[in-house]
């Protein structure tokens, strides 16, 4: 898909000369083409590249979209709308932006009007449907900004805060009578009279803080006298009075009376009545109001300051990679779990930062995110910004803008951060490359972050460091082929040496009768001895849930879900039954609903029957689970990983979350409950992911001069990879993984591209698949394109799936040609009446 964006400014025209100019933008949607609009002539001086601008689109539809160009060319095909409004002055997306997600749409065979859509938080994307509502902290009395008769007329419409009315945009323009009208929203916004949300469950409720102050009627000590004495017969309201002019210098400072104190100083004193706060507050003594605070936790600087000094091997990987550097754009740091190279990470952002230069240092997880925080907080302060899902939108925009405007000179973030306004970067670090983590799947673009950060880097001429303990195969090929630098970690930080790695056999176990619920005596028996050792314990299960079964015993049903291909789980917590596809549910059933009988029980376990198993075998111990099911609040992460931090917890379960990277100065075992299901997996990767996942859960175990033990239970302990696992020679492992995927053709000697078609008709796309297949081989060969065939869950939210894959020799095959090749042939299939409600997905480098 050949996507031209001419970054073209505004000519110059003479004063005598009407211009007409017109502007290409970027729509959030999924078109092939960017869409002309006419700029009315006298706001010629106010189209920005990079700004956000109101169109109409279709009949009805108004939103907001992004200048791309700006040039004297009417389109030929259709008549140029107008323009409708100008948001910005400034540009919020910058050329260096615009040329990524160019790139992206190319390489990702996507459009860009969905790479757009990806990056933007939703509240800087506006739509005939986005919704405005009071601000809590918006009182009439104390507004500080005039307002118009308009924004008036709008304050009006919705009420008082405590009402929660709001309004669409569309209700707005009714309510003004007018089409332009979002500068009056703009307006509002500004004033902090209003918030905008997209839809009612994204709303935004903004932090508020109830505080209190002294009435300004009495402050001067003449007053202050006076309310003692009227006070004299009240106690507990004086020892409100007096507790609140301790912590407020009213005399000396009348400002400060004018901040005031959070009314739970007050009301939560154990020696203060609450009764006797609000008392004061209804009778005019103190005055109650409301501030709005940020959530975003990185306002001011570190109270206490980070201070280290890297090791002699730190400081010579750290060294060695500066001199790559020198030469090369890309680093491999390549060191074991455990060797200490974030303190290498630090000190390398502290020498970009005194270089003038921005920062991204990206994690695979926001659990790592949590953990690793606070301690660059302590390092870079008020500089750091943080950048992940589970902040609101606002706060999200809050870290975009602060990107840039310069505030946030080093931002740590998940695979989302690539899309923040960078125009500056010094330095891109990724951490953990191999992680799978830094695929998107769904929507499109279906990008790899770590790609996009060396592309990224490339156009803004930055260096890339990317690290691993268990580099991708492909990446750990490219630093061998000297196409990046490699530097290699290969001791542990301190005195900590290696953990001890032991296979249990639960085969042998279960015929001796020596298996208790999922635990070998082995590993149960170790769990109790670290327990004992006052030390910890991670014990990991890739599959959440309690059960991943139920069936009748009699009959041998099953619940499947009514749109995907799979059987539900079991989730005792909420007692239902959920697909972890498409998020169905439905409740448990207590006897079988094809034969009627009662022996219906479950199957196999996740992490939730392992955490409820462990609490009835080890009552005394306190155990945490940390999966999808639990880490979906917000701050969710942060008070898991705190309390095992200081030991609140002893036994943490877990999915992948726990192994990658999280650093616990006590553990000492790992379990690694079923490593079956993890190697026995339909993938190319399998063994890789196997490898990664075995070496990354160990690295936690002994950390600080202790010497780990893992612990890893499976029916087949004569495995091949177990043996690498166990010496931790990732270089055999690479040297014979790199010869299975050159024999059999694989990346990083082929690259591949997934073709999926859905339909909701089996049939129909089936039909789809074979005639997409053709023609892919008709233009490709047919030694490039395997399939199609149904993948093993072969339904998912109703829609049937057919795959096809696109194997192209990296040294043969343009790959520009290639992806003309398979445009072409989606069009043919396009093209045909019987398959336009087929959907055709395009996965390029899938994981």
């Amino acid at each position: 898909m050949n996507l031209a964006l001419d970054f073209i400014s505004p000519a110059a025209a003479p004063s005598a000369d009407r211009v007409t100019l017109f502007a290409d933008v970027i729509l959030p949607l999924p078109l092939p083409r960017l869409y002309t609009y006419r700029v009315p002539y006298e706001l010629n001086d106010n189209v920005v590249i990079g700004g956000r601008v109101i169109v109409q689109f279709g009949a009805k539809k108004t939103l907001s979209c992004i200048v791309a160009a700006v040039h004297e060319n009417a389109p030929k095909e259709y008549q140029a709308k107008y323009i409708l409004e100008f948001i910005d002055d400034a540009p919020v997306v910058t050329q260096p932006q615009l040329k990524l997600f160019r790139w992206m749409a190319d390489y990702y065979m996507c459009t860009i009007g969905e790479v757009i859509n990806a990056a933007l938080p939703s509240a800087l994307k506006l739509s005939s449907e986005s919704r405005i509502q009071l601000h809590p902290g918006f009182s009439r009395e104390e507004n500080e900004y005039p307002l118009s008769a308009q924004e008036e007329l709008i304050v009006d419409a919705l009420g008082n805060v405590e009402d929660g009315k709001a309004l669409t945009f569309t209700e707005v323009g009714n309510l003004l009578g007018i089409t332009s009208f979002h500068k009056v929203i703009k307006s509002l916004m500004h004033k902090d009279v209003i918030f905008l949300f997209e839809h009612t469950a994204d709303k935004y409720a903004p932090k508020v803080v109830k505080k209190v102050r002294l009435a300004h009627h009495f402050v001067s000590e003449a007053s202050i006298e006076m309310l003692f004495n009227n006070l004299s017969s009240k106690p507990k309201q004086l020892d409100v009075l007096m507790k609140y002019l301790q912590r407020v210098p009213v005399y000396q400072n009348e400002h400060a009376n004018h901040k005031g104190i959070e009314k739970a100083a007050l009301t939560s004193s154990p020696h203060l009545s609450a009764s006797a706060v609000n008392t004061l507050i209804k009778n005019g003594v103190l005055e109650q109001f409301d501030v709005i605070v940020s959530r975003f936790p990185l306002e001011d600087e570190p109270t206490a300051k980070l201070h280290f000094e890297l090791t002699e091997a730190q400081t010579a990987a750290r060294d060695e990679i500066m001199a790559h550097f020198a030469e090369k754009e890309i680093a491999l740091l390549h060191g074991v779990t455990g060797a200490g190279k974030t303190e290498i990470y630090i000190d390398l952002i502290r020498k970009a930062l005194e270089s003038g230069g921005q920062v991204l240092y990206l994690l695979p997880e926001i659990a790592l995110t949590a953990q690793i925080v606070g301690r660059l907080l302590r390092v870079f302060g008020s500089r750091l910004g943080v950048y992940h899902s589970k902040f609101s939108d606002n706060e999200r925009v809050e870290v975009w803008n602060g990107v840039l405007s310069g505030r946030f000179q080093v931002v740590v973030g998940v695979r989302s951060a690539v899309f923040l306004p960078f125009d500056n970067l010094s330095l891109i670090i990724v951490d953990e490359e191999h992680e799978s983590s830094y695929k998107q799947y769904e929507p499109a673009p279906r990008y790899n972050a770590r790609e996009v950060a060396l592309m990224m880097a490339n156009f803004q001429g930055a260096k890339t460091l990317l690290g691993s303990a268990t580099p991708a195969v492909e990446t750990y090929y490219q630093a061998k082929q000297g196409r990046y630098g490699l530097v290699s970690l290969t001791k542990r930080f301190g005195e900590a040496g290696m953990p001890d790695i032991e296979l249990v056999d639960t085969r042998k176990a279960r015929e001796h009768k020596t298996m208790h619920n999922h635990f070998t005596a082995d590993l149960l028996g170790e769990i109790e001895r670290k327990l004992g050792a006052k030390e910890q314990v991670i014990l990991f299960q890739n599959r959440r849930g309690y059960a991943p079964v139920v069936a009748c015993q009699d009959c041998g049903w099953i619940p499947k879900c009514t749109n995907c291909a799979v059987s539900l789980s079991y989730h005792k917590h909420s007692h239902e039954l959920r697909c972890h596809y498409c998020g169905y549910h439905d409740s448990m059933v207590s006897k079988c609903p094809a034969c009627g009988s009662r022996a219906v029980k479950t199957q196999g376990f996740g992490t939730e029957k392992i955490e409820d198993d462990l609490k009835i075998m080890l009552p005394q111990a306190n155990i945490q689970r940390m999966d999808l099911d639990t880490t979906r609040a917000k701050n969710s992460y942060q008070q898991i990983i705190a309390d095992f931090e200081k030991q609140a917890t002893n036994v943490l379960v877990g999915t992948q979350m726990v192994t990658k990277g999280l650093d616990f100065a006590n553990v000492s075992l790992v379990g690694i409950i079923n490593a079956d299901s993890i190697i026995h997996y339909p993938d190319f990767r399998a063994h890789e992911r196997a490898y990664q996942m075995f070496v990354q859960v160990s690295g936690r175990a002994g950390r600080k001069g202790k010497k780990g033990k893992v612990i890893i239970q499976t029916a087949d302990p004569t495995q091949v990879i177990f043996d690498k696992v166990i010496r931790n020679d990732y270089i055999e492992f690479y040297n014979y993984e790199i010869v299975q995927r050159h024999e059999h053709g694989y990346p990083p000697f082929m690259r591949v591209i997934k073709m999926t078609v859905k339909h909701m008709d089996q049939g129909v796309g089936e039909a789809a698949a074979i005639l997409l297949t053709q023609e892919l081989v008709d233009r490709l060969g047919r030694a490039a394109v395997l399939g199609p065939e149904a993948p093993y869950i072969f339904r998912i939210r109703n829609f049937y799936l057919q795959e096809i894959t696109i194997k192209l020799d990296r040294a043969h095959t343009v790959l520009k040609w290639a992806k003309e090749q398979i445009c072409a042939a989606m069009d043919v299939v396009k093209d045909h009446k019987e398959f336009k409600q087929a959907r055709l997905v395009a996965d390029v480098d899938p994981m």
